[in-house]
């Protein structure tokens, strides 16, 4: 639906400045330059600014540890995620249903270099781990993201 939107305002953008560039090459010895747009084009932007506030989310990467089904997987989901937390500190472990299964996922990687990175210290005890894309909410720390000093850079 964004990239539909995205393709409709560069779609929308691309011709209003075919025509101001058409208007401007026929009217140069005037030294006069006039945009003129459709009001559609307008509105359309301001519903994209508007969905862009309403969908708070960031895209980033997880590992996909397990994917577990029939009797007690839901437990063994839970297990694995403590398993986890008590071997991996600082790092987030979530169990998510996804009928039948009940998947287990580690991090809240933004770059999928940092995701292969863990992955490899995850292999050995959690042969079969894979790296999924993936959007969350944006739950981020501003002021964590800033360096202190220079030497943090």
């Amino acid at each position: 639906m964004k990239r539909f939107f995205s393709l409709i305002l560069f779609a929308a953008v691309f011709c209003v400045a075919l025509q101001a560039q058409n208007y401007y090459s026929t009217n140069r010895s005037k030294g006069h330059i006039e945009i003129k747009g459709d009001v559609a084009v307008s509105q359309l932007v301001q519903k994209h600014i508007e969905l862009n506030e309403r969908v708070r989310t960031i895209p980033g990467y997880r590992i996909q540890v397990a994917s577990l089904s029939g009797t007690s997987s839901k437990n063994r989901a839970f297990d694995m995620k403590e398993r986890i937390r008590n071997n991996y500190p600082g790092v987030e472990a979530y169990v998510v249903f996804d009928e039948p299964n009940f998947k287990v996922k580690v991090g809240d990687f933004r770059t999928r270099l940092e995701a292969y990175v863990f992955l490899l210290r995850l292999k050995n005890e959690f042969p079969g781990t894979i790296i999924r894309d993936n959007i969350y909410p944006t739950q981020i720390n501003w002021e964590e993201m800033v360096p202190e000093s220079e030497d943090d850079i």
